[in-house]
Formats: C-alpha cells, structure tokens, sequence
C-alpha cells in the first residue's frame, strides 16, 4: 500500500507561530524576588484590538440606514434591559414633518391635504329644475383653505341653478344661510400647515364671481311683478272709485238743480244720477237743497251729491229719498 503524500503547509514538525515555543529551549519566565511584576488597574496593558476593529470615521464612515424602512430600537417594556427607549427624532428647525401619503387622516387633520388644523363641518347646495329638485352636500374634516374652497364652490352653483323650480326659490336662501355657519367655522381656523399635497386653492370670495350676478334674475323677476301688481291695483281702484255720470254715454255729469227728482242706477257709495218725473215709479230722491256754506248741513237720512253735479262744482246738494 502506497503511503500519502505530507499535507500541504508549512513544515510538519514547524511550530505554529500562534503558539508560544515549548519544549527544554522555550524561554522561561524569571520567578522570584527579582521577577517583573506586571501592573495591575487601570494602567495594566490592554491586550490588542482585532486589526479591523475601529470603525472608520469621517466622509468614508458607514451610513446608518434611515426613513420608514430604518430597523427600530425597541423600547418600552420589551426594551432590553440596560437600553431605555429610544427619544423620537425631532425635525430640523424651520421644516415641518411631512406625513406619509398614504396615512389616514386623523381627528384634526384635512381630508383632502393632510394639513392641520383642521375641523368637522357639512357644506350644503340646491339645485331646482322645474319640478325636480336635488340636494347636495359635502361633509368631511376641512383645513382652511379646503374649506374655503368647498364653500365658495357649492355656493356659487347654488346661486345659479337653486332657482329654477317653485319650491327652489325658498329653498336656495335657506341653503345659503346654512352655509354661513361652515363658513365662519373656516374662518376661525389658522393657516394650514404640513399636509401630503397642496392645499385647495379657494379662489375669489363669493360676491366677486360672476355666479353671484345671476341672483338679480329672480329678484327682478320678483320687482317685476310687484310693480305689475301694484299698478293694476291702482287702475282698478281708480276705475271703481271714479263717480258714475249721468245718462248713458255722456262724458260729462248733468247739473241739478234744487227740486229735481232723480235716482241712483249705481250702488251706494257711487253714484250714476239720473234726472227723472217726480211723479214716475223710477223717482227715489229729491234735491231738497244746496250747501253753499261749511256750516249749513244736510237732514237726518238724506244723502249727499256729488261735487260734479252742482252747478259750479263746488257746493254739495241734499237728496232727500221720496220713499
């Protein structure tokens, strides 16, 4: 059988150089009263470091990794003993901590940007159309500006198409004057700070958008048919307060004169009187005299003329009823 051949390496019967020599020609420690003693505490000579021990430091110094993938430090009650939990990071002076996009808002934080402060409200609109109607709202946690935005948006619509049914016209003002209370609570809030993405832009105020000149539709709409309302109230009251001439067809009232028998084709208080025989069935009253003075006055039960059927347009006369 064939022998193998030595392993590969240094000598086989080398020492190795970890190993201190041994053997009758290693050297030997001196022992005795002369012997080095070696110094013992904080001045005994440390043994040396592994030569890749130290860390390098300076630009060339290894990165620790950092943001939402970073590993984290336990701390609380599964913290190791001897290592308190870690203080949170604070944010550089001047820049604000920006939250994730996709974190979901919390009590206090908008909805629509993630900026803060931010509050509960509902922001309402109408919309009329004949006989259809539709009512509109938007609720959610508003900053600021979003609900500034909000506001004014739904606001304008409703301004320009809450009118168009009959029901609409009491129903647009009332939805406006909700809004007001959303409004002053958007108002109240500070400027929005932090947030994942812009905020909305809230535009011109309300009364500066061309929306707002449509709401003199109805209410010229409105004025319109008051003024019509009132100037045919007026002719109908003119044209039946206007006294009754005597004889039909004639423009002008005829004078009576005292002892004229006549009667009243109209209804009291007006008056349509027409000169007939004393002596006929159709006589009802008599002008028994004239009042050519302010402190003379007519009998107990007679009526008075009116002024078109004096003489002069001036004084009143009597009418005594025959009957």
């Amino acid at each position: 059988m064939a022998t193998p051949p030595p392993p590969h390496g240094p000598h086989p019967y080398a020492q190795p150089s970890a190993q201190p020599p041994v053997g009758p020609y290693a050297p030997q420690q001196p022992t005795g009263p002369y012997a080095q003693q070696q110094p013992a505490g904080p001045y005994a000579p440390q043994p040396p470091a592994a030569p890749y021990a130290q860390q390098p430091a300076g630009p060339y110094a290894p990165q620790q990794p950092a943001g939402p993938y970073a590993p984290q430090q336990p701390g609380g009650p599964y913290a190791p003993p001897g290592h308190p939990a870690p203080a949170p990071a604070q944010a550089p002076y001047g820049y604000a901590q920006q939250p994730h996009p996709h974190a979901q808002p919390g009590p206090g934080v908008c909805q629509f940007c993630g900026a803060q402060p931010a509050v509960q409200a509902t922001v309402r609109g109408h919309q009329g159309i004949l006989y259809v109607m539709r009512f509109l709202s938007r609720s959610g946690v508003f900053c600021r500006s979003c609900g500034l935005a909000t506001y004014r948006e739904m606001s304008a619509k409703t301004l320009w198409q809450g009118w168009w049914s009959p029901l609409s016209v009491v129903i647009t003002p009332i939805t406006l004057l909700v809004n007001l209370g959303p409004r002053s609570r958007f108002h109240a809030l500070a400027a929005p700070v932090g947030g994942f993405r812009p905020s909305l832009d809230p535009g011109k105020p309300l009364l500066r958008r061309p929306e707002t000149l449509l709401i003199l539709i109805p209410l010229v709409l409105v004025a319109l048919a008051l003024t019509v309302l009132f100037v045919i109230g007026l002719f109908a009251d003119d044209a039946h307060s206007e006294p009754l001439t005597t004889g039909a067809g004639q423009g002008k009232a005829q004078p009576l004169a005292v002892g004229d028998c006549v009667r009243n084709d109209a209804d009291w208080p007006d008056q349509d009187l027409r000169t007939v025989d004393c002596g006929s069935a159709d006589a009802q009253y008599r002008v028994s005299r004239r009042l050519d003075s302010p402190e003379q006055h007519c009998a107990g039960g007679d009526y008075l003329a009116a002024l078109e059927y004096s003489p002069d347009g001036a004084t009143t006369s009597c009418l005594t009823p025959v009957r």
